[in-house]
């Protein structure tokens, strides 16, 4: 059976040599400049306040910042797909192909 492909992107806070990646806000800084890019564009609700995008979440994953990317953005904003991607290849950071699984079945 051929396997789906990867629904996201996994921008870790370690460099391709291991050290963490300074500073340690950088992924909330990511995902606030992408949250303008979301499903629906960028129109903000009336009372709705500041967030993230669905499509570009900063999280923490074993103790490591990640930003996770979802490939939907490729699809709707290629240009800013881009600049996450050149982001995470400018600064060394390590890139993981994969698909988020449910907390519960």
């Amino acid at each position: 059976m051929a396997q789906p492909a990867a629904k996201q992107v996994f921008i870790q806070g370690v460099t391709s040599t291991g050290r963490a990646f300074r500073p340690s806000d950088w992924a909330e800084r990511l995902a606030g400049v992408m949250s303008q890019f979301r499903p629906g564009g960028g129109k903000a609700m009336q009372g709705s306040h500041i967030a993230y995008s669905s499509w570009c979440v900063p999280t923490v994953m074993n103790g490591v910042k990640v930003v996770v990317v979802s490939t939907d953005l490729r699809e709707a904003e290629p240009m800013a797909w881009d600049f996450v991607m050149h982001f995470a290849r400018d600064n060394d950071l390590q890139v993981v192909e994969a698909c988020l699984m449910p907390d519960k079945i």
